[in-house]
């Protein structure tokens, strides 16, 4: 079956993501997705709340957290969220390159974010034997933000598939839907980032 529902200026809709019913219900497929996914990092975010004065005398959040590598981390997912608006912003108005463009770099600084993160872990991991089994509170940790950071490397592949596979084929009511419910996805990812920033950052400076 054909999927070359090409988008002229002339015929572009309002929302063409939504624009046909397949588009439709790849949105409403999402927001059952999404909602799983909300119960899923409640309960890590429980888990690590309780679990994070656990350390079996092992170092401490405050002794391992260190907010200007966190900080900077933060900064590029935000950004990167903000960029994928952008994106989203010129795929509306019919401009594929421009939205290609910024999806490149929203993948720049999720590939950033993502390599700071690993520096982050081999830190820890190196330079205070802090692993998944040094503790309760390691493996509290380890799970969420590791977690997180799974969701994010998806992320990544998902975009540059979707970047590399529609490189040629321009935009069309086909693929319109998968790059917005890409950013939606992506959006919900970096507010996951907060709550992790504030609550296992944030909360293990100041106690």
């Amino acid at each position: 079956m054909s999927h070359d529902h090409s988008i002229t200026p002339e015929s572009m809709p309002n929302e063409p993501e939504k624009a046909t019913q397949e588009g439709k219900n790849k949105f409403i497929g999402f927001w059952f997705f999404l909602g799983g996914e909300t119960v899923l990092f409640a309960s890590l975010f429980g888990t690590y709340i309780a679990l994070r004065n656990s350390t079996a005398d092992g170092p401490t959040a405050d002794e391992l957290f260190g907010l200007e590598l966190v900080f900077i981390m933060t900064i590029l997912l935000l950004t990167s969220s903000l960029t994928s608006v952008y994106a989203m912003y010129h795929m509306k108005n019919n401009n594929f390159k421009k939205m290609q463009l910024w999806l490149g770099i929203t993948a720049i600084l999720g590939l950033s974010f993502l390599g700071s993160e690993i520096y982050e872990f081999t830190h820890y991991i190196t330079g205070y034997d802090f692993t998944f089994r040094s503790s309760a509170f390691g493996s509290a940790f380890y799970t969420l933000v590791g977690f997180h950071g799974g969701h994010v490397t998806f992320g990544m592949a998902w975009l540059i598939g979707l970047m590399i596979r529609n490189a040629k084929r321009g935009l069309n009511l086909y693929n319109a839907p998968k790059f917005y419910v890409f950013s939606l996805y992506w959006h919900f990812i970096d507010v996951i980032w907060v709550f992790i920033f504030t609550v296992v950052y944030l909360m293990g400076k100041v106690g």
